[in-house]
């Protein structure tokens, strides 16, 4: 009898030594939460089947059954029949979740986007707004930062890259991680801070060592991220997509995302936040309603991209053999901002169409709220395609593009990168026509070379006329100044008796001229009318420089 105890408690122990550990969801309502319950229940009663075992052997040697040796008989086959009842239900409920039997909850999780007109809806940015560091570059400039640090550079290493907008500001955030066991025994208080890389300006890098980070991913005991989110408010709850935020005062937090199944163990839908203090560990869960506005991402991103996919895989039902009506997401997907919001931007094609898009879809990373607009045009990766076609000589790789309002029109925007993961030049390529790209050593290049191509097709495409005539002004110039943007002089200057304030703005390459331009000179300009504040130009000639 003492035995049989102490190998309960034994298994007790190491159950809790797993719990402890592994931090599983203990919600059977999830797959992974069934599966546990069912392993271990089966554990259980396979241990209590083997302990009775010697009662049953002892009978085989008797004449009559013992009352003990029934009794064990009996319960040896309620905990097989037990056994058996578990795995056939986690396995039917896994059956069932397919879509098969539900395909209208499948198709219909993602509600219907709202239809918008691109031009109007999608905010025009000016081009020091762009973002034209991506993650990959993020992750090199954050690693050269921290190489000025020889000291530190031996005690840590870096974490994932997370965009995101702080006070107006687009930036990447790359949070610090201890580099091993012992780096983080002896330091227990937290890592050395994050590292701030700027997104539309690659010399802007910022060391933060004001906020530590305690909490981090892949650590020990409850100083690990997954294990401190899961015993502190997500025990018995789905979560997910753990990314690095800073609030508004530059705090450094973990966003653990949480979500709950809408059809048995499938369609996963995001519902709240799990906010992990990095630098404190505590911890505060949120209803999605409740997130704080400092939050940009709630949803995660493949749980969208597969909803999408979802949506067009089922619009006719699971038998579609034909493939009737049915869409799927471009391959890959972008986070943009859009009026200070951030969104998940994916281009949909038609099954069996791999260059061209029916539309994108522009999803809310909080709320889920979906738009689309109907723009029929290349993919991301027909024009990733098309934009190194234009540079093939100098074998540069184009990251994956951004989609902009430029004149009205969207507009992919790339930079090209050598070898080495630098920027080597900038590229605009047509959503509509992607052989329509336009190349630049600098983003003012890039945007003049691009305007000048679309300019150049009028007559043989109609994307001139819907981006608009260009405009012919001249004026007396009343100031002119420089500055340095993306590595490239720019001249910005107002015109005398200009009522609406208008600043026109040129790249120094444009023309000589606007360098040895002052006040009181006469120009002539060339532009397309976009009724913004500051106005690119495309042609620029000074009235009082002789040709």
């Amino acid at each position: 009898m003492k035995k049989k105890w102490l190998i309960w408690v034994i298994l007790v122990a190491l159950t809790g030594i797993y719990i402890f550990f592994a931090a599983p969801n203990l919600n059977p309502l999830y797959p992974d939460g069934g599966f546990f319950w069912a392993v271990l229940i089966t554990i259980y009663l396979a241990v209590g089947l083997l302990m009775n075992l010697g009662v049953s052997i002892k009978d085989l040697f008797h004449t009559h059954v013992s009352v003990e040796g029934l009794k064990q008989k009996r319960a040896n086959k309620l905990s097989l029949i037990a056994i058996g009842i578990v795995w056939i239900l986690y396995i039917l409920a896994n059956v069932i979740s397919a879509p098969l039997f539900n395909y209208k909850a499948y198709r219909d999780q993602m509600d219907t986007p709202v239809v918008k007109e691109f031009s109007s809806d999608v905010q025009v940015l000016d081009l020091d707004q762009i973002p034209v560091v991506d993650k990959d570059l993020a992750r090199i400039l954050a690693d050269r930062k921290l190489g000025e640090k020889p000291s530190l550079g031996s005690q840590v290493v870096l974490g994932e890259p997370t965009i995101q907008n702080v006070n107006g500001e687009l930036i990447w955030a790359v949070p610090l991680h201890h580099s091993g066991f012992f780096k983080w025994l002896f330091n227990m208080d937290g890592a050395a801070g994050y590292i701030v890389v700027s997104a539309t300006n690659p010399q802007d890098v910022r060391y933060v060592e004001d906020h530590k980070i305690k909490i981090q991913p892949d650590s020990y005991l409850l100083f690990d991220l997954e294990r401190r989110a899961r015993f502190s408010k997500g025990l018995f709850t789905g979560m997910v997509d753990y990314s690095f935020e800073l609030n508004d005062e530059g705090e450094p937090y973990w966003v653990v995302s949480t979500y709950h199944n809408r059809w048995l163990y499938s369609l996963k839908e995001a519902d709240g936040v799990i906010l992990v203090n990095a630098s404190t560990g505590e911890s505060q869960r949120y209803a999605l309603e409740d997130v704080p506005d400092w939050v940009d991402r709630v949803q995660p991103e493949d749980f969208i991209m597969e909803q999408i996919d979802n949506k067009g895989e089922y619009v006719k039902g699971v038998f579609n053999f034909s493939n009737s009506g049915k869409f799927r997401t471009s391959p890959g997907d972008a986070i943009v901002y859009n009026d200070g919001k951030c969104y998940l931007f994916t281009g949909v094609t038609s099954v069996g169409v791999d260059q061209s898009t029916i539309g994108f879809y522009m999803v809310d990373m909080v709320t889920k709220e979906a738009s689309m607009y109907q723009i029929s045009g290349a993919t991301e990766n027909a024009a990733m395609e098309s934009a190194e076609g234009k540079v093939q000589d100098l074998g540069y790789q184009s990251t994956f593009p951004l989609i902009l309002n430029v004149d009205g029109q969207p507009t992919y925007f790339m930079t090209l990168k050598d070898n080495a993961g630098l920027i080597k030049k900038y590229a605009f390529v047509s959503v509509q026509d992607f052989m329509l790209v336009g190349v630049g050593d600098t983003m003012d290049a890039a945007m003049k070379d691009y305007r000048s191509v679309v300019q150049s097709q009028e007559g043989s495409t109609g994307i001139v006329d819907e981006v608009g005539e260009t405009q012919e002004i001249s004026g007396v110039i009343d100031r002119i100044a420089s500055e340095l943007s993306g590595g490239s002089t720019v001249y910005l200057f107002t015109l005398q008796g200009d009522e609406a304030g208008t600043i026109y703005r040129g790249a120094a390459s444009l023309s000589s001229e606007l360098a040895l331009t002052q006040s009181g000179d006469e120009v002539s300009l060339q532009l397309v009318p976009s009724g913004d504040k500051v106005v690119e130009i495309i042609e620029f000639d000074n009235m009082a420089i002789p040709n």
